[in-house]
């Protein structure tokens, strides 16, 4: 609970939410170090504090220096953002923490298995609309498909909203992730 000495800085333990300001959607981009616990510190960190983390992909991406980069998408008011980035900064194990949304100019991706079973029509229907989103068939039976799907996170929920009436049984995301665009590096 804030008190009256509170200084209203982001990553102040008594850091006061403007209610009227606007949530925002933002993915973070962190380049920590490939080692055990940082993936439980940088959660801990969101979980400690109640921020929701909406989706979360992490891979080692440079095995010599033994660094990962971990995308994390979140929504929260402009300050709320600030301060989880200030708190990120802090961790030791982290290198770098870039806003995709609003540092620089990003591209974003996901990758999903959608499994849809149906005879007739229905099936007939689920193929003719996987072609429009390039949907790939990765798997099928006499009674089912499993449609690889790629693209922005939009993308694979309109595809997802799409296969529910025509048998949507399973769906299975990566999570996103990003990079900037242009020639300069994280």
């Amino acid at each position: 609970m804030p008190n009256a000495n509170s200084t209203g800085q982001p990553g102040s333990a008594y850091f006061l939410v403007d209610e009227k300001a606007p949530v925002i959607r933002t993915t973070l981009a962190v380049l920590v170090d490939n080692e055990a616990g940082v993936l439980a510190r940088v959660i801990g960190l969101f979980s400690g504090r109640g921020y929701n983390i909406e989706s979360l992909t992490v891979a080692e991406v440079d095995h010599l220096d033994h660094t990962s980069r971990i995308t994390i998408v979140t929504s929260g008011t402009p300050d709320v953002i600030a301060q989880i980035k200030a708190q990120l900064e802090r961790l030791v194990p982290v290198h770098r923490v870039i806003d995709l949304s609003t540092d620089k100019p990003a591209v974003e991706r996901e990758m999903a298995l959608v499994k849809v079973a149906g005879q007739g029509e229905k099936r007939v229907e689920a193929l003719r609309m996987s072609e429009v989103f390039r949907a790939r068939v990765i798997d099928t039976t006499h009674g089912s498909f499993v449609f690889e799907v790629s693209g922005a996170p939009q993308k694979i929920d309109a595809f997802v909203d799409l296969m529910r009436p025509l048998g949507l049984v399973e769906v299975s995301r990566t999570g996103v992730v990003a990079i900037s665009r242009g020639a300069e590096a994280l």
